[in-house]
């Protein structure tokens, strides 16, 4: 299991013109979900999510997590972070998770993310989104579970 996350100021996805969900500042999470991934690969990733020090303290370095700083968590679905780029110039994606299984898996994401912190949003998954951001920093980093 995979997690892009961003760190925003402000997130949003919409959905056919639809805001679907939306946070403040926080982390912006693309998720990618892989066949072998399972509930241990959630709870490791969902626990990286909320602990991974992000977020600058008083003195401007990167010691505190999106539970600390209490920031919003925007769960994304994007079974393109699962893609073997390592041949050619196309993408194969027989290295994702089926939908059925993907969509399991990130619902439990969420339903797990809602339990342990107060402010989860998510888009729609297998949707066409349109996800919108103000990236602060830039600070980018590809968490594997």
């Amino acid at each position: 299991m995979k997690g892009l996350i961003q760190r925003v100021r402000g997130a949003r996805v919409e959905v056919e013109g639809e805001i679907v969900g939306a946070i403040d500042q926080g982390l912006l999470a693309l998720v990618g979900i892989e066949p072998q991934d399972d509930e241990e690969s959630v709870n490791r990733l969902l626990h990286k999510l909320l602990n991974y020090r992000v977020f600058a303290d008083d003195e401007g370095k990167m010691n505190l997590s999106l539970s600390d700083v209490g920031g919003g968590l925007l769960l994304v679905s994007q079974f393109t972070l699962a893609a073997d780029t390592r041949k050619g110039l196309r993408p194969s994606f027989s290295s994702a998770a089926p939908p059925e299984k993907g969509a399991a898996l990130f619902d439990l994401l969420v339903a797990q993310a809602r339990e342990r912190h107060s402010m989860v949003a998510t888009g729609r998954f297998g949707a066409n989104m349109q996800v919108h951001l103000v990236n602060d920093g830039p600070v980018t980093f590809l968490l594997e579970a």
